[in-house]
């Protein structure tokens, strides 16, 4: 006997925007000169805020022999807790994952600073997080 309910393709996945921005280290400032190091996506319809971040010390230092490795670290450390939310994010828990992205990809001359703002769809952001780290940072 035939199957009375015929097999229906799977419903493709919803694609969902995210904004990203990628994390520089930017040792001597006024050079200019960077190295990728880390990730930031949001994510509004997800409810999503992450990062990840890897600090080459190698690259840092081929830009700056005496960069302080454990400063650009310390930052790095914070980015991730903004992200994260809850108690390590200190005066930012009470913000929104949107008004946390928005502080974190402000423009700033320091030596850890936002790149611009991207954007892009997916159907799963913490997956397209790890993407985007392993092409653009590792």
């Amino acid at each position: 006997m035939p199957d009375p309910m015929p097999d229906t393709p799977t419903r493709p996945a919803e694609l969902r925007d995210y904004e990203y921005a990628l994390i520089r280290a930017v040792p001597r400032v006024e050079r200019g000169e960077c190295v990728n190091v880390g990730v930031l996506l949001y994510c509004r319809h997800a409810g999503f805020l992450g990062a990840r971040t890897h600090l080459d010390q190698g690259r840092l230092h081929a830009l700056d022999p005496v960069a302080d490795v454990a400063g650009v670290r310390r930052a790095l450390r914070g980015i991730e807790a903004v992200c994260a939310g809850g108690e390590a994010a200190g005066p930012a828990a009470r913000d929104s994952a949107g008004q946390r992205f928005r502080w974190l990809t402000a423009p700033r001359s320091a030596v850890v600073q936002p790149g611009p703002v991207h954007t892009g769809l997916t159907a799963d952001a913490e997956a397209e997080l790890h993407h985007l780290f392993d092409r653009l940072v590792l």
